[in-house]
């Protein structure tokens, strides 16, 4: 099993810039104290493999810097050289970890979960859909047929829904606060909208009322899991409420779901905003942790 980092490849953002990026070095750093020997820098995501699921004149646009100022800004970074380099090792790192959960059962990408981009443009801190390119290329090189996302990402994902539209191969689930961005959405193929406060028991006993059923409608031969830490109680964009026990039981309760139906698993950071950045890091490597110890791997205490 492969855990993909990209960490070393950061992005240029201005001074004050509310993105936590530093949460990405972090995290690796975390993971690295009981996983090191399974930490893999991750590969760039080809233009070929972007357009799988991007349209062609939006991924030149992003390569060759020419996106419009009314794109850039709704996906809220400035474009840089740099941000090119860390979106396509991003979205590369998932590609390799769905490689990876082929061979060995599992695999992850420390970043990823960029769920708001579409086919044709950015959108919310996504500049490309790693998830969505991964599908495509497995699907294209004939590796997978289909594919089942769940999204628990505190946000909707409608940059994957409207790529997938209409497509019975995938089906996307997304569990997410209702009265959160984006405030324009696509209907995926199951989305479930959260009150604010929901908190751990509403929220784990709508997770369990619908994992099952959704894995049987899927019929898929891959699991994308967004394990976003955002709906946490300290999240600044995030209002479920959520403790930090309860999204580790959340993640139990996707892994044990996906083992039991001898599925490969894809694991995705996706979105984190607490403060202090530290409950993010500490939230997503349980995250990490528990994924290792339910397909398998033996961890130092």
């Amino acid at each position: 099993m492969h855990i993909y980092r990209t960490d070393v490849f950061p992005m240029p953002l201005p001074p004050g810039h509310r993105f936590p990026a530093e949460k990405y070095a972090l995290l690796t750093q975390a993971v690295a104290g009981f996983a090191a020997e399974q930490l893999a820098i991750a590969p760039p995501a080809s233009r070929d493999e972007l357009c799988s699921a991007h349209a062609p004149s939006y991924v030149d646009a992003v390569l060759g810097g020419t996106v419009p100022p009314a794109v850039m800004r709704e996906i809220g970074f400035p474009w840089s050289p740099g941000l090119v380099e860390r979106s396509c090792r991003s979205v590369g790192a998932t590609v390799w970890a769905a490689l990876s959960a082929l061979e060995s059962g599992c695999g992850i990408n420390l970043a990823g979960g960029t769920h708001h981009a579409s086919a044709d443009k950015g959108s919310g801190f996504c500049v490309f859909n790693d998830v969505a390119v991964a599908i495509r290329t497995l699907q294209r090189s004939g590796r997978i047929r289909r594919a089942l996302v769940v999204d628990l990402d505190v946000h909707q994902g409608n940059g994957t829904a409207a790529i997938f539209a209409g497509d019975p191969s995938v089906f996307t689930f997304s569990m997410h606060g209702a009265r959160n961005f984006p405030f324009r959405r696509t209907a995926g193929s199951l989305d479930i909208d959260l009150p604010d406060g929901t908190g751990d028991d509403k929220y784990l006993a709508a997770l369990s009322a619908n994992l099952e059923p959704v894995l049987t409608a899927a019929r898929a031969d891959i699991v994308f899991y967004l394990a976003g830490a955002d709906p946490y109680a300290g999240d600044r964009l995030g209002k479920l409420s959520l403790t930090k026990a309860g999204l580790a039981a959340r993640d139990r309760q996707v892994l044990q779901a996906v083992r039991q139906s001898q599925l490969s698993l894809v694991v995705t950071m996706a979105g984190g905003y607490a403060v202090p950045v530290s409950d993010t890091v500490d939230i997503q490597t349980t995250t990490v942790r528990l994924t290792l110890e339910a397909f398998g791997q033996a961890l130092p205490q």
